[in-house]
């Protein structure tokens, strides 16, 4: 739980640590290197409700009530492969619009921690361009799907860049807000990633409905306490194909895996992707698990994944923050993070890192979802075969053993 608490804080750590002027790269602009595929992106936000679970509403209204009990809302959005670029150019200014009304939908909130990412990571970057435009017409086909579970607190907006990507390659991408299990704040707990896990199944029943969205293809993905909520959904919801970690918060958890009673990662069949950033490697711990004087651990979810391909990329020179585009963006992680960037590794480099995430991520659902033999073979070379630069990326595979009967 200790490194559990130390990856959160890390998501948060503009609240806790002050500037550090000499440690500041003003010079730095996050860039997302890679070209788009052969589609435009589209954007449509749906405002939707799960009307299984009650949710404390938060209010503006001075002097009123600090929330009213209401139906769970899921603000959606849907990223999506389009034959043109018609409607609205997105702008992050746009997204972060989007932040203030995750709960209200019609009624902009202007107060609350979720509201606080838009000034505190999107100063400096509102009029910037992004891939999107909004309800713009979808492209003709039936595109496997994608649900994005965003980490501890977060918007659905924390990764633009991975999503618009992946979109342009022919999938549909939603995202709906991290929220716990009653009210917009989450908690780092099996039923706060509970919540999330039902959250992705939810999109998955509404992706259903949508008719260019092939739901016999799907996988999610989950950032840090996501990756915790993806694990649990794809564990439940047997419409899961593959999984993809960035950076979750099983490997530095699985105590809380161990929690959840219905989620055994050593019975589980599908193709998982972990992304990693540099550190001692956490499997070793697993041994020390036999000896309770060392350690209590629960099992470790990548020494237990077995029967399925298991594909582990170490990004040797981004931390845990950087695993989001929305952060790297921002002015104020300019002014601050480059505490954390891992030995002599610059800024530069977590960018760069980002971009070949990302490719890593297209090629994988390629791979397991499209079947692509051109995928295949690009997860079988190595990283500097790939054209990665040397020192950035270490990868295992650990090809799945027969399948339980």
């Amino acid at each position: 739980m200790r490194i559990l608490v130390h990856c959160i804080a890390s998501l948060v750590f503009c609240a806790a640590l002050p500037a550090a002027p000499a440690q500041n790269d003003p010079a730095f602009h996050f860039h997302f290197d890679n070209k788009p595929g052969q589609y435009e992106v589209g954007l449509k936000v749906i405002d939707q409700y799960d009307r299984s679970r009650t949710f404390d509403l938060e209010s503006d209204a001075p002097g009123g009530p600090n929330a009213i009990k209401g139906d769970r809302p899921l603000q959606t959005l849907v990223w999506y492969p389009a034959d043109s670029t018609s409607g609205l150019a997105m702008t992050y200014g746009d997204y972060g619009t989007l932040i203030k009304t995750e709960t209200s939908f019609t009624s902009p909130i202007d107060r609350g921690k979720p509201q606080s990412f838009v000034d505190t990571y999107m100063h400096g970057t509102t009029e910037i361009n992004a891939w999107a435009h909004r309800d713009a017409t979808m492209a003709p086909g039936h595109f496997p799907v994608v649900i994005y579970a965003p980490s501890l607190n977060a918007p659905s907006t924390e990764n633009i860049e991975l999503c618009e990507y992946l979109a342009s390659a022919g999938f549909v991408v939603i995202a709906s807000p991290s929220m716990g299990a009653s009210s917009r704040n989450m908690t780092v707990d099996v039923s706060g990633a509970n919540a999330e896990s039902r959250d992705i199944s939810f999109l998955l029943d509404f992706a259903a409905s949508l008719p260019e969205a092939d739901t016999s293809k799907v996988a999610a993905i989950g950032y840090s306490w996501g990756g915790m909520s993806a694990l649990f959904a794809a564990a439940r919801d047997k419409r899961i194909r593959a999984l993809i970690s960035l950076d979750g918060s099983f490997r530095y958890s699985p105590g809380t895996v161990e929690e959840a009673g219905d989620v055994h990662p050593d019975r589980l069949t599908i193709p998982l992707l972990v992304f990693s950033r540099a550190e001692e490697t956490l499997e070793t711990w697993d041994s020390m698990r036999k000896d309770k004087t060392q350690c209590g651990c629960a099992p470790n979810v990548l020494n237990e994944w077995t029967h399925g391909d298991l594909l582990h990329v170490q990004l040797l020179a981004i931390s845990h923050i950087q695993f989001s585009s929305l952060y790297q963006r921002s002015e104020r992680f300019r002014q601050e993070a480059s505490r954390f960037t891992p030995a002599d590794y610059s800024l530069q480099d977590g960018a760069v890192s980002y971009s070949w995430m990302a490719r890593y991520t297209l090629e994988f659902l390629n791979a397991y979802l499209k079947k692509q033999e051109s995928a295949v073979l690009f997860l079988k070379r190595t990283p500097t075969e790939n054209g990665v630069l040397r020192h950035l990326m270490a990868v295992t595979f650990h090809q799945a053993s027969a399948h339980l009967q």
